[in-house]
C-alpha cells in the first residue's frame, strides 16, 4: 500500500467488514434483551446499518473500485467480548446493561471510523463520498445520543452495592463517634 487512495480503499473496506458485522450483533442483540425500548432502538440501528452498508457501497462505486477483503478487527474484538461475557452466565438484567454499553462502545468506534474516512476522502476529492460518509456520521452520533439516553434511565434493580454503602455509613458514623 502505498498511495492515499489504496488506504482509503483499505479503511473504506474495514468499515464495510464493521458494518456487516454490526448487522448480526444487532441481531443477536435484540434476541437477548427483554425490554422493548432496547429493542426498538437495536431494530432502528439495524434500518440505519442496512443503509449505511448501501452507501459505503456507492462510495465504492465512485471510486470505481472493488471492496478488498477486510476483517474488522475492531467490532470482531467487541463481538467477542460479548461472547466471553455471556460464558459468565450473567442475569437477564445485566445482559441489558451489556448490551446498552457495549452499543455506546460501537457507536464510538464508528463515530471515530466515520471522521477518519470523511478527512480522506475529502483530500482525496470524493464529493459524493464526503456527503455519503456524513450521512453515516450523522447517523451513528444520533444513535449515540439515543443510546446515552438509554443509559441514564436505565439503573439495575441489584447493584450489589448495598453492603458496601453500610460499611461506608458505619465507618463515618465511628469517625464521628471518636
Amino acid at each position: 500500500m502505498e498511495s492515499a487512495r489504496e488506504f482509503f480503499v483499505h479503511e473504506l473496506s474495514d468499515m464495510l467488514d464493521a458494518e456487516r458485522k454490526i448487522l448480526g450483533i444487532l441481531e443477536e442483540s435484540q434476541e437477548d434483551t427483554e425490554r422493548d425500548d432496547i429493542r426498538k432502538a437495536l431494530q432502528m440501528h439495524h434500518s440505519q446499518t442496512e443503509k449505511q452498508i448501501d452507501r459505503i457501497e456507492q462510495v465504492f462505486d465512485e471510486l470505481g473500485d472493488e471492496q478488498k477483503e477486510a476483517e474488522c478487527k475492531g467490532i470482531q474484538g467487541l463481538k467477542e467480548e460479548k461472547q466471553d461475557f455471556l460464558k459468565e452466565d450473567p442475569s437477564e438484567e445485566l445482559i441489558e446493561v451489556f448490551t446498552i454499553g457495549a452499543a455506546a462502545k460501537v457507536e464510538h468506534y464508528e463515530i471515530a471510523s466515520y471522521n477518519s474516512l470523511i478527512d480522506l476522502a475529502t483530500k482525496l476529492g470524493l464529493k459524493k463520498g464526503i456527503r455519503l460518509l456524513q450521512q453515516n456520521l450523522r447517523e451513528e452520533e444520533q444513535m449515540l445520543r439515543k443510546v446515552e439516553a438509554l443509559q441514564k434511565k436505565f439503573k439495575p434493580s441489584v447493584t450489589g452495592m448495598e453492603e458496601g454503602e453500610q460499611e461506608e455509613t458505619r465507618g463515618r458514623s465511628r469517625r464521628r463517634a471518636a
